[in-house]
């Protein structure tokens, strides 16, 4: 596996909307500093919903953004769904919580997986892509910073699974805002997930 692409932002306007957004990423050329934040020179503008510690990086594999392009009908440019990493021979659906990323010093670790938004519906310029995107079951993926350290496309990159018991990205989408059996919840709450889905899941006892 290997770095295929690292990919940042600056705040633009959505057609049809009020607000600015870092949604619209592209690839850059160079090294990049990643620290606890994210990738620095990144935006991020809604800071409720999005970036902070555990939400630092997005990454998604290749071979989902394969899928999506064909499913889109035209190339997959990098940085189209947001996201901060592309990382090569890489399925979503095989990643989950508590599996690490490692490439140079870089150490990722994920968190959670993306809730597709009305913001990413209007980037997309469909409507029904909130919908598509969630049936679709490939969710993005979330990662917190361990280790900070500087990364370049093409740069070999190790895929680390949670020892663990799996919470899949698939998995993690399905069940977003549901009650859990008190089974899946203790599941869930053994791996190193996102510290608001943590506390969500600690108020359901």
């Amino acid at each position: 596996m290997k770095i295929l692409a690292l990919c940042t932002g600056t705040p633009e306007r959505l057609v049809g909307k009020s607000y600015k957004t870092g949604i619209f990423k592209h690839a850059v050329s160079g090294a990049v500093m990643i620290d606890a934040e994210g990738l620095v020179g990144d935006a991020i503008c809604n800071r409720k919903h999005h970036g902070g510690v555990d939400q630092a990086v997005y990454v998604e594999g290749s071979l989902t953004l394969d899928w999506w392009a064909q499913e889109l009908g035209r190339p997959y440019e990098p940085g189209t769904f947001g996201e901060n990493l592309v990382i090569s021979d890489l399925d979503n659906r095989d990643v989950c919580v508590g599996d690490r990323f490692l490439s140079g010093d870089l150490v990722l670790e994920v968190s959670a997986c993306r809730i597709p938004c009305t913001t990413f519906a209007a980037r997309m310029a469909d409507p029904k892509f909130v919908k598509r995107y969630t049936e679709a079951a490939r969710p993005g993926i979330y990662c917190r910073v361990i280790r900070g350290g500087i990364a370049e496309a093409g740069m070999s990159l190790e895929h680390q699974p949670f020892p663990g018991e799996k919470v899949t990205m698939p998995e993690l989408m399905e069940t977003f805002g549901r009650r859990l059996s008190a089974a899946d919840r203790l599941r869930y709450l053994a791996s190193p997930i996102h510290y608001k889905l943590r506390a969500m899941l600690e108020a359901q006892h």
